[in-house]
Order: C-alpha cells, then sequence, then structure tokens
C-alpha cells in the first residue's frame, strides 16, 4: 500500500498583504499625510510656549500638560487605528492614573503618562504613518496625472505634452503615461505594504515581549493571591481570638459553675445554664458570620446580584444597590468583586460615618466585570499593609483584576474595581 503525498499547504498573503487592507492600509496614508502636518505644528507651539512660558508663574505648565495629552490622543487614536485596520488585538492605550494624592500625585501621573514606552511607540508609529502618506499622496497625484497623459493624442494640438515639466511627443505619450501609471501604483501598494510591516514592528509587541509581559502579570497576581490568603489569614485568627474564642471560654466557665451550684443552688444552676445556652447561639451566630465572610454559599447557588443584595439588607447603613449584568462570569470574578463590595461596606460602616452607600455593578462590553462602592462620609481612607483595603487590593490583583481608590479629606469615598469576567 503506497501512501499518497500530502498536499503541499496553500501559500497565503501575510493578513497586511491582502487586497482589501492594502487598500484600507493606503485610504489610511492618504489621511495621515494630510493630518500630519496640522498635527506636528499644534505640537511644537504647545512645546515651545510651555517650555518658554514656564518660568512665567508656571503658566507654561498648562502648555506642557496640553502637549502630553495630545501627544497621548494622537498615540490612543494610532493604537485604535492599527487595531482596526489589522485585526491583531492591540489593547488600547490607557490614560495613567495618579497613584497618590496631591499635586505631588498628579505631577508623577503626568510624568508617567510621558514617558510611556506604548504611547510613543504609537506617536512614532504616527509620525512615519504621516511621512509614507506624503509620499503616497504624491504618488496618487502621479497616478491620476499620468492616467490623463495617456490620453494626450485626443487633445494635444500641437503634437507634444508636458509631464511634470517634461515635453514628451505626443506618440510617446501612452507609454510613457501607462508606465508612470504603473510605477505610481506599485509606489503605492508597495508603500501601503511597507506600513503594514513597520505597524507590526513598531506597534504590536513582539511574541517574547508579549511573553514576558504575561510571565510579570502572573509573578504579579501570584503575590496577589498570596498576599490575599495571608490576610485573609490574619483576619480570621483575629476575628476567632477576639470574638469566638471568648465566647466559648465564658461558655465554658460558666457551665462549670453551674456544675457546682446544680445541686445546693438549683435555681442558679438554671439561671446559668440559660446564659451559657444563649452565649453558644451568639458564638454560632458569629460562627456562621465568619463562614460567610470566607465564601457566601449564595454567591455560588444564586449569583452575584442575589449574594449582594443579602449584602446590602445585613449593612448597618443603607444601600442603594443598582446590579446590571447579564448571565454569569467566573467564580474567582464574583468572588473577588462580591469582597470587595463587602469589605467597602465593612469599612464605611465602622471608619467613615457615612450616612449611605451607593453600589453599581456593570458588565461592560470589554468582557469585564466592574463595581463602584461610593459613601458619603469623611474621606481619607487610605491601602494600608494588613488592612480591609489592602485585602481588596489583594484579592482583586489575584483575578488579574486592577483598582482605584478615590477618597480625598472632607469624602466621599469611592472605590472601582475592574476583573476580567472569564466566562
Amino acid at each position: 500500500m503506497t501512501s499518497q503525498p500530502a498536499p503541499s499547504p496553500r501559500r497565503r498573503l501575510p493578513a497586511h498583504s491582502s487586497p482589501a487592507v492594502l487598500a484600507g492600509a493606503a485610504v489610511h496614508l492618504a489621511a495621515m499625510g494630510l493630518l500630519g502636518p496640522i498635527a506636528l505644528p499644534i505640537l511644537g507651539i504647545l512645546l515651545g510656549l510651555g517650555i518658554g512660558l514656564l518660568p512665567v508663574f508656571g503658566i507654561g505648565f498648562v502648555f506642557l500638560l496640553g502637549f502630553v495629552y495630545l501627544l497621548f490622543a494622537i498615540g490612543w487614536a494610532e493604537t485604535a487605528r492599527i487595531d482596526g485596520l489589522y485585526d491583531v488585538d492591540l489593547p488600547p492605550l490607557k490614560a495613567r492614573r495618579a497613584d497618590r494624592p496631591g499635586f505631588g500625585g498628579f505631577l508623577r501621573m503626568v510624568w508617567r503618562q510621558f514617558i510611556d514606552p506604548s504611547m510613543w511607540r504609537a506617536v512614532a508609529n504616527a509620525a512615519i504613518s504621516a511621512i509614507l502618506g506624503t509620499v503616497l499622496l504624491g504618488s496618487a497625484s502621479a497616478l491620476v496625472t499620468s492616467a490623463a497623459f495617456a490620453f494626450a493624442p485626443l487633445y494635444s494640438q500641437d503634437g507634444w505634452a508636458r509631464l511634470f515639466g517634461f515635453d514628451i511627443a505626443v506618440g510617446w505619450a501612452p507609454v510613457v503615461g501607462i508606465v508612470v501609471f504603473l510605477c505610481a501604483a506599485a509606489v503605492i501598494v508597495g508603500l501601503a505594504i511597507l506600513h503594514g510591516m513597520l505597524a507590526r514592528v513598531i506597534v504590536v509587541p513582539t511574541r517574547e515581549a508579549q511573553l514576558v509581559e504575561q510571565a510579570r502579570v502572573s509573578d504579579v497576581q501570584r503575590a496577589g493571591a498570596l498576599r490575599a490568603s495571608e490576610v485573609e489569614r490574619t483576619r480570621i485568627e483575629r476575628d476567632l481570638h477576639d470574638g469566638v474564642q471568648p465566647r466559648l471560654v465564658s461558655v465554658g466557665m460558666t457551665l462549670g459553675l453551674a456544675q457546682q451550684k446544680i445541686d445546693e443552688d438549683p435555681a442558679t444552676a438554671r439561671t446559668l445554664i440559660a446564659e451559657a445556652h444563649t452565649s453558644t447561639k451568639a458564638a454560632i451566630t458569629e460562627l456562621r458570620q465568619l463562614a460567610r465572610g470566607i465564601h457566601a454559599s449564595v454567591l455560588d447557588d444564586r449569583g452575584l446580584d442575589a449574594a449582594l443584595s443579602a449584602l446590602a439588607g445585613r449593612s448597618h447603613i443603607p444601600v442603594h444597590l443598582d446590579v446590571r449584568i447579564d448571565g454569569r462570569c467566573s467564580r474567582d470574578a464574583e468572588t473577588a468583586v462580591y469582597f470587595a463590595i463587602a469589605e467597602s461596606l465593612t469599612n464605611a460602616a465602622k471608619h467613615s460615618r457615612a450616612s449611605e452607600c451607593r453600589v453599581v455593578v456593570r458588565r461592560r462590553d470589554d468582557g469585564t466585570l466592574w463595581a463602584r462602592v461610593e459613601d458619603n462620609g469623611l474621606g481619607g481612607a487610605r491601602v494600608l499593609p494588613g488592612g480591609g483595603l489592602d485585602g481588596i487590593s489583594n484579592r482583586v490583583l489575584a483575578a488579574g483584576g486592577s483598582i482605584r481608590l478615590d477618597s480625598p479629606q472632607g469624602g466621599p469615598t469611592a472605590l472601582e474595581v475592574s476583573v476580567p469576567c472569564g466566562s
């Protein structure tokens, strides 16, 4: 039995070389060739005014701020353009957020935005695209001119026709026009291909860079998970030591006294037994609350909406709950968001002197589960090692999400968490 040779795979054009994408790239380059000469002078003016006016009461800082965020806008638009044109699943360019309070934190945020390598790669690609677009516009002009020149015998009166400043005999016009037309078309196609190649090199992260980033994120998530488990273990130990353990010790002592009194003073013994029974029920309630703090069973049974409704019902302060999610997310995502909200409500009740809270939960189009908890308390909340907010941060980080805290002195306090839905 002879085996048939396997059919050779069909040669396929790269994704950036398909006719439709090349046509789109040519249109994009033409647009960049028109917009580039407009954006560059604006950036130059903002930078010049910013540096020149900086000594004048810091007025130049406003122009420098505009310069930085115009760069960000260009980078964001360029990233979205490349992703839409070549479908390479680029994450959108995100503006940096302040991680420290006050003006110093704001300056740090602006500086981190200015040195963001992703933004600069996108800006560099936009600049190169503008240059290529300028060349493409010239080639497109040559394309149209040469096409019209090929028909010079139909309209020439003196036997000569002019092309790019050169007089050419009408008899040669069709040949020259076609040659120039093909050359201009080849330049346009070449520029479109070059644009795709450069965009993939400059803007799209390499496979090695993606693996390095994935490893970094995994390390951060692992550290967050370890830290979250450590904070949770410490909390459980503290709750057992400060709450349930003393109550159980009290129950044992009360039963011991009742045992001593049961023969000589039955009435007192009955009173002590009733007191021990009451303390036992209180201990059971505390243990149930502690178990609910470790994991809410209603979360698995009925979902996040029902779990948050039960949580809001037990809150010591009024909670306005607004949950709009379709379907279920992964268990890790729902658990992270649930405990972030639960801990935020606990902190608001203990420390903020808030009279009400508002909880908003959405499942966004980008596949993330987003929640915001806001109270009208005193504000001034900070993430302290081992504290409740530290536990929230580590739990959300372990789930691959992000957290943002905004709590100025005087309030209000707002906590936002975003976790990949994972379903």
